[in-house]
C-alpha cells in the first residue's frame, strides 16, 4: 500500500504539475477532513510520510496561554501532562488513533475530499503560473469562436480574447495560433480566467522585444507608445549605448524587423521616431512624416504651437486628425498646428490693426491742438486793447466802440459793431455787405438807402 501511495503521488505530480509536497499536504488535509466529519472531533491530525507512504492519525491540540476553543487548544499545564517539554505555540499529541479502523464510509468520504482538494490545488497551480505572467506575451490555439469572444487553448487553461480587445483588421479561425498580451488573471469557480488582448500598447512593446535583440537586451529602450489598433501606431525609442542609432536598430536592415511586427498586427502602420528630452524637438519628430518649421512651447498650459509649411498641413494633421492625435498621446503635449501662410497672414492683420489705432501720445497732441484752436477763436472775439485801436486807425480801418451798438433799420434790433484787426501777413479782405428786408444796406455800422 505504501508503494502504491508513493507511485500515485509521482503520477499526480507528472500529470497535474503539482509539487510533491503540495500533493502530500493536500491528501493530509483531505483525510483529516474526512475523519472530522465522521468522528465530529476538531483535534484530529493526519501526517503522511512522503518517502515511505505511512499514515499517522492522532489527536493534538495547540498550547496557548488562555484557552478560547477547548476543542483545538489547551493550557501549558495540561500540555505538560502529555509532553513535559511542551512550550507555548507547540502542537501536543494527546492520543494515537488506529487508522486501520478507517471504514468504507470513511474511505469514500476521504476519496471525495481528496479529489476535490486535488482539483483546487491544480487550479491554484495554474492561477499562480499565469498570474505571474501578467504583462507578458503568450501563444494559444483558437478553440472556440463565440459572438462576444474568442477562446484560446493554452494547454491546462483557456484564455479569453473579447471583441473589444481584437484588432478590426484581423479574422480568426479554429486551430489558428495566436499571440496575445496577458491583461489579467482572475479566480473563478471553474478555474482561473485569463483575459488577453491584441490591442493593448503593451502587446506592441512585447512584439518589438521579440523581434529586436537590442530592445530585449536593454541597449535600446522604448520610451513611449501611442496606438490606435488596426490603423496606426507611433513608437519613441532611445539608445542607452553611445553611437547606436535607436531608430535604425528598431527598423532593421531594409525594414525587416519592423515589417515582421507589422505582419503580426495585420498590416497596421508603425512610425518609429527618436525620443528627445527637448520638448520642441520631440514634438517636431512626433509629427513625422510631416516637416515642421517651428515649435513654440507653452509650459504653463502644456501647449505646443507648431508651424508647418502650407503643403504639409494636411499631412501633419492626418486623416481625421489621427497623426496629430497620436503625436499628442506620444508626447503628452496638446498640439496646435498652423500653416506658415496663416501665421504670416495673422501677423500682417495684427500689424495693420496696430497702425490704424492711434497711440495715446498722438491722441493727447490732437486734443491739445483742438484746445489751442478754440482759444484763438475766443481771443478774436474779445475787445481789442487801445494800442490795437490806434494801429487800426493808422491803417485806415474804422473802429466802433462796443458800448455804442448800432441798430438794424429794418428790425430795430441792436447789431454788434465789427472789430477791425491789423493784418499781419495778408491784406484785409473787403468787407461784405448785408441786405436787409427794406432794401437798405448796413455797411460798417452806417445806413445807406
Amino acid at each position: 500500500m505504501s508503494r502504491d501511495f508513493v507511485g500515485a503521488l509521482l503520477q499526480l505530480n507528472a500529470e497535474k504539475g503539482v509539487s510533491r509536497e503540495q500533493l502530500v499536504r493536500t491528501v493530509e488535509e483531505a483525510i483529516q477532513s474526512a475523519y472530522r466529519r465522521v468522528a465530529g472531533d476538531e483535534d484530529i491530525q493526519v501526517r503522511i510520510d512522503a518517502e515511505s507512504g505511512k499514515v499517522r492519525v492522532f489527536r493534538a491540540r495547540l498550547v496557548v496561554e488562555e484557552v478560547e476553543d477547548s476543542a483545538t487548544e489547551m493550557t501549558l499545564e495540561d500540555a505538560r501532562v502529555h509532553q513535559p517539554e511542551a512550550e507555548i505555540g507547540a502542537m501536543v499529541e494527546t492520543e494515537q488513533l488506529d487508522h486501520e479502523a478507517f471504514g468504507r464510509i470513511h474511505a469514500q468520504t476521504a476519496k471525495q475530499v481528496v479529489l476535490q482538494r486535488l482539483h483546487e490545488a491544480e487550479r491554484n497551480v495554474v492561477f499562480d503560473k499565469y498570474a505571474s505572467r501578467e504583462g507578458e506575451l503568450i501563444t494559444g490555439t483558437v478553440s472556440r469562436v463565440e459572438p462576444r469572444a474568442i477562446v484560446l487553448e493554452l494547454g491546462k487553461a483557456e484564455a479569453i480574447l473579447t471583441t473589444t480587445e481584437q484588432s478590426p483588421l484581423e479574422h480568426y479561425r479554429i486551430g489558428q495560433n495566436v499571440k496575445a498580451y496577458v491583461l489579467e488573471v482572475r479566480r473563478s469557480a471553474k478555474g482561473p480566467q485569463i483575459y488577453i488582448s491584441r490591442t493593448h500598447k503593451g502587446f506592441l512593446r512585447r512584439l518589438f522585444e521579440l523581434e529586436v535583440p537590442e530592445i530585449h537586451a536593454g541597449t535600446v529602450e522604448i520610451k513611449a507608445i501611442a496606438r490606435e489598433a488596426g490603423s496606426r501606431s507611433k513608437v519613441a525609442v532611445a539608445s542607452r549605448q553611445p553611437g547606436l542609432d535607436p531608430v535604425g536598430a528598431t527598423v532593421g536592415q531594409r525594414g525587416a524587423r519592423v515589417q515582421a511586427v507589422v505582419a503580426e498586427l495585420g498590416g497596421e502602420k508603425i512610425d518609429v521616431i527618436e525620443w528627445s528630452e527637448d520638448a520642441s524637438t520631440f514634438v517636431a519628430k512626433a509629427l513625422s512624416p510631416a516637416q515642421v518649421i517651428e515649435v513654440r512651447i507653452d509650459e504653463e498650459h502644456r501647449i505646443a504651437n507648431v508651424v508647418v509649411p502650407e503643403r504639409m498641413l494636411s499631412l501633419a494633421i492626418g486623416r481625421e486628425g489621427q497623426n496629430a492625435r497620436l503625436a499628442a498621446k506620444l508626447t503628452g503635449w496638446r498640439i496646435d498646428i498652423r500653416s506658415d501662410v496663416s501665421v504670416a497672414e495673422a501677423a500682417r492683420v495684427e500689424a495693420e490693426g496696430a497702425v490704424a489705432l492711434a497711440p495715446p501720445e498722438a491722441e493727447a497732441a490732437e486734443e491739445s491742438a483742438e484746445a489751442a484752436t478754440e482759444a484763438i477763436a475766443e481771443a478774436v472775439q474779445l475787445d481789442v486793447p487801445a494800442a490795437d485801436q490806434i494801429g487800426a486807425e493808422e491803417a485806415g480801418g474804422e473802429v466802433v466802440q462796443p458800448d455804442s451798438p448800432q441798430s438794424d433799420v429794418a428790425t430795430g434790433e441792436a447789431v454788434a459793431a465789427p472789430v477791425a484787426v491789423e493784418p499781419t501777413e495778408a491784406p484785409a479782405k473787403p468787407k461784405r455787405r448785408k441786405t436787409v428786408k427794406s432794401s437798405e444796406a448796413v455797411d460798417d455800422g452806417e445806413v445807406s438807402s
